[in-house]
């Protein structure tokens, strides 16, 4: 993988935390990287400066040779950019989106040609090297082809595939779930203020809880009701807390936001 061309369609922070994280584990080299953006120039600058890149004379010949396309753009933005740069994507080359809702049907109509195209759905987290991310195979692609979308990826976290149709799924579990984490961390170090801790207090305890559960789910392998169990004395403090949390049913309204955002995933998915 070392050796293979690099052209990411896009400058925005998810093509700087795939970039970074396959800089720093040593998985491509500088001098084969192309980064292109629409029109916020400045933005190009300082990523080709933050990273030793350059800018080649003629983008297009860099895309052409290029080994892997990346489309990191909005995607609204998606169509205008292939329809901008097919003219230098070819068969022998590895596409790979992760435009939110954009289907690889969609992305090889586009193409007009026999190419391999890979979707996939990374989270925030990849910014700190933590992403959640599946990724999806289109018609063209191949078990090879899926491999180093992996290797990729790994670069900024775990990875998993899926079926295309299951993509919408991803998206309403792990592409949102970030912020369904950081609004529960809200409403603790509120109730931690609440409670009469200082709030710098309030949101180191709540981090570490909040770190302390995912490495005991993580290394333990134990299954989270089992370790809810383990730390719920009857009569306890805990059980208190819990029953006030299952009286507003937590629950449920976890497996709604999750299905809800599936489902807005799909509406958005339908104009493409």
């Amino acid at each position: 993988m070392k050796e293979k061309k690099f052209t990411f369609i896009g400058a925005g922070s998810m093509t700087e935390a795939i970039l970074a994280g396959l800089l720093e584990k040593n998985k491509i080299l500088r001098q084969n990287i192309t980064i292109l953006n629409k029109s916020n120039k400045i933005r190009l600058q300082k990523l080709l400066q933050t990273y030793g890149l350059t800018k080649p004379q003629q983008i297009g010949e860099a895309i052409r040779h290029s080994d892997v396309v990346v489309i990191a753009v909005k995607p609204k933005d998606v169509e205008d950019a292939l329809l901008k740069w097919r003219e230098y994507i070819h068969e022998k080359q590895l596409v790979i989106s992760v435009a939110a809702g954009i289907s690889t049907s969609y992305i090889e109509s586009l193409l007009q040609a026999n190419i391999a195209v890979i979707r996939a759905m990374p989270n925030t987290s990849c910014t700190v090297g933590l992403s959640a991310t599946a990724i999806c195979s289109g018609k063209w692609s191949t078990e090879q082809d899926m491999q180093l979308a992996k290797e990729i990826f790994s670069a900024i976290g775990m990875v998993v595939s899926v079926k295309e149709e299951m993509m919408d799924a991803v998206t309403g579990l792990s592409g949102s779930g970030p912020a369904y984490f950081y609004y529960m961390v809200e409403a603790l170090e509120q109730a931690g203020i609440r409670a009469g801790l200082q709030p710098d207090t309030a949101r180191q305890l709540t981090l570490q809880t909040i770190l302390g559960a995912a490495h005991m789910l993580a290394e333990t392998g134990k299954k989270p009701t089992e370790l809810r169990q383990e730390v719920t004395s009857p009569g306890g403090t805990t059980m208190a807390g819990l029953e006030v949390l299952s009286k507003y049913q937590l629950d449920q309204a976890v497996i709604e936001a999750v299905l809800r955002a599936k489902e807005r995933s799909q509406e958005l998915g339908q104009y493409f």
